[in-house]
């Protein structure tokens, strides 16, 4: 995953490590971020004692966390050549995209003599919770997937009588990015016929201005803020609920809609993280892979 500097986020990314290891106890299951600025900081941390004794609840592969290809290379070391690469991420951006370049490229590596001398025997890479292009997993089914599973928020926003709001990630770079959330948004709307769900993106579209256009469309007053997003860190703790006045919440609430928020990760939904062990499950069966 990207990853996240805020302690208490990481409830959602351990929450899908720990699936992952109840279902396969004999499979090595790591942990590694893409953020050079986020490993860095995760890096002091480290080095400093009295942090590391002020918060043992850290597990050391985050403690000590690497990048994908450090963490890879660290597994073949030890004499992993089958390898599963999981990511966290929502949707098939430029992260998952930058992935698939790696393990492309990690593939390509042959060697002299005989094929069983390569570095890696096979590498497969899971999609994202949003799914990805092709034939072999509609990404329309893992739409309709991450629908039902959110019916915990549903149920929340009409104890609260309000609509849903969603604050994703997006991307500024990638045409057509925000498609995959408008299209979930459509099939919450009709899966659950009362109940308004909107989302929007901190970066490219859907906006926020997006979010209230749809929000007015329907007539809510009052709605539920989360991210959607598998942790609950930088985003959600300013650019969704602080109280600067470019926060969503702020800019919600001068629009007149009553505003509760909800700074909870995906991946602390047990059914919302199982997505990725599914994935994980996919990917390895796809790639003739046995996980024990």
């Amino acid at each position: 995953m990207f990853g996240t500097t805020v302690e208490s986020s990481l409830d959602g990314l351990l929450n899908i490590r720990s699936q992952l290891m109840d279902k396969y106890p004999h499979t090595p299951v790591r942990i590694a971020f893409t953020s050079n600025i986020i490993r860095k900081k995760w890096q002091h941390r480290a080095e400093n004692p009295a942090y590391v004794k002020a918060h043992p609840e850290i597990p050391p592969d985050v403690l000590h966390v690497k990048t994908p290809l450090a963490t890879i290379a660290d597994l073949q070391n030890e004499g992993f050549d089958t390898i599963v690469l999981q990511p966290t991420h929502i949707s098939m951006g430029e992260e998952f995209l930058d992935l698939h370049t790696y393990v492309d490229a990690l593939m390509n590596m042959g060697t002299m003599k005989k094929a069983r001398y390569k570095p890696f025997h096979k590498i497969a890479l899971g999609r994202p919770a949003m799914g990805t292009y092709g034939t072999q997993h509609p990404y329309a089914e893992d739409i309709a997937r991450i629908a039902a599973v959110l019916a915990s928020d549903i149920k929340l926003a009409k104890k609260e009588k309000a609509g849903l709001v969603y604050l994703g990630h997006g991307n500024e770079f990638l045409p057509g990015s925000g498609g995959a959330y408008l299209e979930l948004a459509s099939v919450m709307r009709g899966m659950y016929p009362g109940l308004v769900t909107a989302i929007g993106c901190v970066e490219g579209y859907p906006g926020i201005d997006d979010v209230i256009e749809t929000l007015k469309l329907y007539k809510v007053e009052k709605v539920v803020l989360k991210p959607f997003m598998v942790v609950a860190g930088d985003h959600t703790l300013n650019d969704m609920s602080s109280d600067e006045e470019d926060s969503w919440k702020s800019i919600l609430k001068k629009n007149g809609f009553e505003v509760v928020c909800v700074n909870e990760g995906l991946g602390e939904n047990d059914d919302f993280a199982r997505i990725f062990v599914d994935n994980a499950i996919d990917a390895a069966a796809d790639a003739g892979i046995t996980l024990d």
